[in-house]
């Protein structure tokens, strides 16, 4: 059985994770759960409380009550490369007690019966806790962690090819154009333009290209997303499922049930579930000066590395027409965003600086939006869906108190 567990370090992620688990991130057009269920086994998870209902209500097992046999327990901040597939796999078919640390932090352990830990579902901190504390046999691994949220970005942008490489040789893909694979009831329109010289283009079952687009991989448009008439795509992106785009899309994550339909640009950027970005929607993602990015998060300020970055946009945010968004800026989960956004926007607010306003945005809003947004795509509103829009209200009060900041570049 494998374990995906968060550690203490998973709120490092905001506004990523608020409202939903490290292991259900997307890059390189795979999530780490994903990965997980390819190996043959059970797969449980061990997350934050505010989690368990949703997970529970989508038929995932949360804890280890009730298992007896051995356990790998894996990390939910790793990343789901190509290489960790094979680690993992490895690590599955090996016999005794085992660990995998860099830093202080657990990548993976794999315990016997008589070392796994039992009763309820055990907290995310005492998982890495007691990990730590058992004195496990080592061993090397070079699996990388997600510390960050620029981090998703720019291993998305090192891991996609290789992704879609794997994708394509364990799926049911027919080459329609060189370098451009389609699944079962794809399509791509009348003169789109295609260029495969730096990786594949994959479209998965029942994505569509409108006519006149361009293509440049390595790229992936996940099962029935669909790409607008004259859009271009190009370096490394991947839809996810069920998403609708359009403008201009460079070297960018955009997760399931998301839309970017009308013009505009989006570089180097994370976009999380159920956003929607207004016509004529861009942000920057390279600085006047050419140097790189920095980023801040809870007051923290991170270097980065990176030349080219655009944002990174919580669950549930919505820009409205003309939204200008500057390099490297963090947009928090369910947020109505006007204007130029100049600073990190807090979640739950509708944040119109350019016209000297932001103000809260009340949770019975959005669970409205919700209900509404999921109505027109046929998904339904559930109990944990609500619950947990209450939950991330909670875990982001104290975020709202930057609001009242003065306005700062």
């Amino acid at each position: 059985m494998l374990c995906l567990f968060e550690d203490e370090n998973v709120k490092r992620l905001y506004p990523v994770t608020v409202g939903k688990p490290a292991f259900d991130i997307s890059c390189g057009s795979f999530r780490l759960l994903d990965v997980a269920q390819t190996l043959g086994t059970e797969v449980r998870a061990i997350v934050r409380p505010h989690l368990t209902g949703i997970l529970e209500a989508d038929g995932m097992t949360v804890g280890l009550s009730g298992h007896e046999g051995s356990v790998l327990l894996v990390n939910a901040r790793l990343v789901p490369r190509v290489e960790l597939r094979k680690e993992l796999a490895s690590a599955l078919a090996g016999e005794g007690p085992c660990m995998a640390s860099r830093d202080g932090t657990v990548l993976w352990a794999r315990l016997p019966a008589a070392h796994c830990p039992t009763g309820p579902a055990q907290s995310t901190q005492q998982i890495h806790g007691a990990l730590l504390s058992l004195g496990l046999p080592g061993t090397k691994s070079d699996a990388p962690l997600f510390d960050y949220p620029h981090d998703i970005v720019r291993h998305h942008l090192m891991s996609l090819g290789a992704n879609l490489e794997l994708r394509l040789a364990q799926g049911s893909y027919q080459e329609i154009l060189p370098g451009v694979f389609a699944a079962p009831g794809a399509k791509l329109g009348e003169h789109a333009v295609t260029d495969t010289r730096s990786g594949p283009i994959v479209l998965e079952r029942d994505a569509t290209v409108g006519p006149f687009c361009f293509l440049r991989g390595p790229a992936h448009l996940g099962q029935g997303a669909r790409l607008i008439e004259q859009s271009a795509v190009k370096d490394c992106v991947a839809l996810g499922h069920t998403t609708k785009i359009g403008g201009e899309v460079e070297g960018s994550i955009i997760e399931p049930y998301t839309n970017k339909q009308h013009h505009g640009f989006l570089g180097h950027s994370y976009l999380g579930s159920w956003v929607n970005l207004g016509a004529g929607t861009c942000n920057s993602d390279l600085k006047n000066t050419y140097g790189h990015v920095n980023m801040e998060y809870q007051g923290l300020k991170v270097p980065t590395g990176m030349q080219f970055l655009g944002a990174i946009v919580g669950d549930y945010a919505k820009t409205a027409i003309n939204t200008g968004i500057f390099t490297g800026k963090t947009v928090g989960v369910c947020s109505m965003l006007y204007g130029f956004v100049t600073t990190n926007v807090p979640s739950f607010v509708n944040y119109a600086r350019l016209f000297g306003q932001v103000t809260e945005a009340p949770v019975e809003v959005m669970v409205a939006t919700q209900a509404r947004m999921f109505a027109r795509r046929k998904v339904e509103q559930r109990p944990c869906d609500i619950q947990l829009l209450h939950d991330m209200y909670e875990l982001t009060r104290h975020e709202r108190q930057l609001a009242g900041e003065p306005l700062a570049l």
